[in-house]
């Protein structure tokens, strides 16, 4: 990541780093800090913060290049920023760091448009935490999927293990399971009772709390804005806002539909999924021991769970790719669904689905198959992963592969 934010770096004049609380923003600053002798400008810093609101112009004036960390605290500073742009702009002025999205900002849509790159850092992906440099996302779109004839040895309990735990990484450090629950409860409450506050005014926050914890639940699922305000007490319009703040902090993510303009009878509503898999396995209380009881209800959320991980490993290892890539998924009228489509700046698509069982059927792959013949060349693969152990070719394009093949 610290190589991406550099090169990144030296083509916009300003760089935003946005993610969730605790996955790296502030490190990398402080890297960038290192290797340019500036300082980082940290507004959770009361000192710092009371400077960004008297007089802003003062700290975007300093010397280049300019860092700030979570700069969604002071937004007047995206004004001054822009003023300094307006008397002269080379690339690598200004990096910034927030916890909260750009779109969620009073002012923030429009200061800096058209000289603002983002650059989304999220929880670590399985390849980083192990240090592998897996790239299999970038492969497939080239075609070069690999299959090899070793089994793979990720056994059942490591997946679950892997999805539980997420990739936090402070939640990463935790030695035991109910050390890292705790971590991830006060990191949902501080979301909930600090960062929340700080975007909008909240009514109740166990309001808030409840249309969290009902939005992981439908995890990997179409959003069902209705369903959430059936069990819960806000209004839907509420609760529409309460979802819209959640994404905002990074908690939850829309994955739009994809295929409307190109497909017909393609279904226009967003599906949701949590950010982290680790937290979302905490919010629905799914403990590696209770997945080991093989209680039905919980091996049905697990799966979805098990969805939501590997669509953002991917998704996360495509914004490592040099070339951009958007991502959604596709389905019909008729409920033929692709769990994630990704998709080049040249049109070319790679198509994921997941399924939590150890068998792959020919059936299951049917959706696949429908959006490879709809597209033709513009389809490169199409991968269903599972956790069984080899990886395979089951139809022209088309992939069986253990789930653990976007680390390995």
């Amino acid at each position: 990541m610290s190589r991406i934010v550099r090169d990144r770096s030296a083509t916009a004049p300003v760089l935003l780093l946005e993610g969730p609380r605790g996955v790296g923003k502030s490190t990398l600053l402080r890297e960038v800090a290192s290797a340019t002798d500036a300082t980082v400008i940290d507004l959770d810093r009361e000192d710092y913060l009371q400077l960004a609101h008297s007089s802003p112009s003062t700290l975007v004036g300093a010397d280049l290049p300019v860092l700030i960390d979570e700069y969604q605290k002071a937004p007047l500073l995206l004004d001054a920023i822009k003023a300094r742009l307006n008397q002269h702009t080379q690339a690598g002025m200004f990096v910034l760091a927030g916890s909260t999205s750009y779109e969620s900002l009073p002012q923030g849509t429009q200061a800096l448009t058209g000289r603002l790159q983002r650059l989304s850092v999220a929880p670590l992906t399985q390849t980083e935490i192990d240090g592998t440099d897996n790239d299999l996302i970038a492969r497939a779109f080239d075609g070069d999927i690999q299959h090899r004839l070793a089994a793979t040895a990720t056994s059942r309990t490591e997946y679950v293990a892997r999805v539980t735990r997420g990739g936090m990484p402070l939640a990463l450090t935790q030695p035991t399971d109910p050390d890292r629950s705790r971590w991830f409860e006060a990191h949902v409450r501080q979301s909930i009772e600090r960062d929340a506050g700080e975007l909008r005014r909240i009514g109740r926050r166990s309001d808030l709390r409840d249309v969290l914890t009902r939005t992981v639940g439908q995890t990997a699922s179409v959003l069902n804005i209705s369903k959430v305000t059936q069990d819960v007490a806000p209004s839907w319009d509420t609760t529409s806002a309460y979802v819209e703040l959640l994404e905002a902090l990074f908690l939850v993510r829309r994955l739009p539909a994809w295929g409307t303009t190109v497909l017909p009878r393609s279904i226009e509503a967003p599906k949701i999924h949590v950010v982290d898999s680790g937290i979302g396995a905490h919010l629905l209380r799914l403990s590696p021991s209770k997945l080991r009881r093989l209680d039905p209800s919980a091996l049905t959320e697990f799966g979805h769970l098990l969805e939501s991980f590997v669509v953002q490993e991917a998704i996360r290892q495509s914004t490592w790719m040099h070339e951009p890539v958007t991502a959604g998924y596709w389905r019909t009228r008729d409920n033929v669904e692709v769990d994630l489509v990704l998709e080049r700046y040249d049109g070319t698509v790679v198509a994921i689905e997941v399924k939590a069982g150890d068998h792959v059927k020919k059936a299951q792959i049917s959706p696949l198959v429908a959006l490879r013949d709809r597209l033709g060349p513009s389809f490169a693969a199409g991968i269903t992963f599972y956790t069984g152990e080899t990886g395979y070719q089951m139809d022209d394009r088309i992939h069986a592969l253990p789930v653990d093949r976007l680390w390995t």
